[in-house]
């Protein structure tokens, strides 16, 4: 079937379905396949269910019926019909990538850009192959801008995600300690995220950059770019406080958000620029930014039990665990504890990363420390504020002997950790 015909199905149908559970009827769906599922069994299930078609890749679930359209790869195939519908968006699309904070930052830049376009974002963080298809197929003839989030964690897979998307911009948050096992370690960070900044330079298109960056920029020198941060850039932006949430001066406005540590500054100062350089009023960029307020775990504020929690149990990696760290570090509150959970994929660098991490908490004493996980259980220290434990059930097993009271307390690990589990503990 050529690629104009699927096209022509999908603007006919309620959207696509890869999930039979969520079946809506008229909806075009696609039988994915994974390490535990194939979705091709599930075919004749959601033409019950309503699908107006289906689309498989396996021949034993061919039927002449008209309701079965038979491809070599239904993932690819996905892609190659996001791409198609892409291509018939005559709208501006952003797609953003970066170690950390980018779904932070693209939630705050739908928050703005809202504020003036019908703009559709990646929901919550499907910013994978299978993602960032269905995020450009959610979006209509009646949408104006699209921001497209990517997730990597090995080289080439940026580069495959942003041929499908075709961004007419670009913003990489930063270059972080992120998913060094995949990329190789830092140089293959850098040339994986890069991979963007690759594509926009050779289509002419622009980047947003963070002038307070050297990484992004030195990568851009001789690219077409909007640059923000300091007063030497086109958009300034400055820190006006971040002791409890983060405030910044933008246009002789104060913005207050709701989010906490200093790391969150460039974060809020991407969504203000990118604001501004499409045209959103700065009264209502100040509006879209008071009013968010983060969600999925990630850097929120949780009041328990007598103990003000600060939940960034989402993910971690070295860079962003020493960023929240020096921001608990700094943050105003008594009695601090933090529960730290191991950080995965490292490769080679995780026992050396792990222990950085437990030597830095070792000579900055700010509060108590329970550092929980394989990698960090065989850390070495001898400090008699910081508590080892190999496994989630040790720390149940610690908080119940030694019941924390009206603590200031800091929850961070990665997403396997499930840390968040904690408060059901409190």
């Amino acid at each position: 079937m050529k690629i104009e015909q699927l096209h022509q199905y999908f603007l006919e149908s309620k959207g696509i379905c890869t999930d039979t559970r969520k079946i809506t009827k008229g909806c075009l769906f696609f039988a994915l396949k994974g390490d535990k599922f194939d979705g091709n069994k599930f075919a004749q299930e959601a033409l019950d269910k309503g699908a107006l078609k289906v689309v498989i890749d396996d021949l034993r679930f061919h039927k002449n019926t008209g309701e079965t359209i038979l491809c070599a790869n239904t993932l690819q195939l996905l892609q190659k019909l996001a791409a198609h519908h892409r291509k018939h968006l005559n709208i501006p699309i952003i797609a953003i990538t970066g170690s950390n904070g980018k779904t932070t930052t693209k939630e705050l830049m739908y928050a703005v850009l809202a504020q003036k376009f019908n703009t559709s974002a990646t929901v919550g963080n499907l910013n994978n192959h299978i993602g960032v298809p269905l995020t450009l197929l959610s979006m209509t003839s009646e949408t104006e801008l699209g921001i497209v989030e990517m997730g990597a964690n090995h080289l080439k897979e940026i580069e495959r995600l942003t041929a499908i998307i075709q961004p007419d911009y670009g913003f990489i948050t930063n270059f972080g300690k992120s998913h060094l096992e995949g990329f190789g370690g830092m140089d293959g960070v850098i040339r994986g995220k890069s991979e963007l900044y690759k594509y926009i330079n050779e289509h002419q298109k622009k980047v947003f950059v963070n002038g307070n960056d050297r990484k992004q920029v030195e990568l851009t020198k001789t690219m077409k770019k909007v640059t923000f941060g300091n007063d030497e850039q086109d958009y300034y932006i400055s820190l006006k406080d971040a002791s409890k949430t983060v405030s910044v001066t933008f246009d002789g406005l104060e913005i207050r958000s709701r989010l906490i540590g200093i790391y969150n500054f460039h974060n809020i100062a991407a969504a203000i620029a990118i604001g501004a350089y499409f045209g959103v009023p700065p009264a209502k960029i100040k509006t879209a930014i008071e009013s968010y307020l983060p969600s999925m775990n990630r850097s929120q504020i949780v009041e328990l039990g007598g103990h003000k929690i600060i939940l960034d149990a989402y993910n971690a990696n070295p860079t962003s665990m020493m960023a929240a760290l020096e921001n608990f570090k700094q943050a105003e509150g008594e009695n601090k504890l933090m529960i730290l959970g191991d950080m995965f994929e490292l490769g080679a660098e995780a026992e050396k990363e792990h222990q950085d991490i437990t030597t830095f908490l070792e000579k900055n004493p700010f509060g108590n420390v329970l550092l929980v996980g394989s990698n960090f259980f065989k850390t070495k220290t001898k400090a008699s504020h910081i508590v080892l434990l190999e496994s989630f059930e040790d720390l149940k097993n610690q908080l119940e002997a030694h019941k924390p009271s009206n603590t200031f307390m800091l929850v961070k690990g990665s997403r396997g950790m499930a840390l968040e589990r904690v408060l059901d503990l409190l």
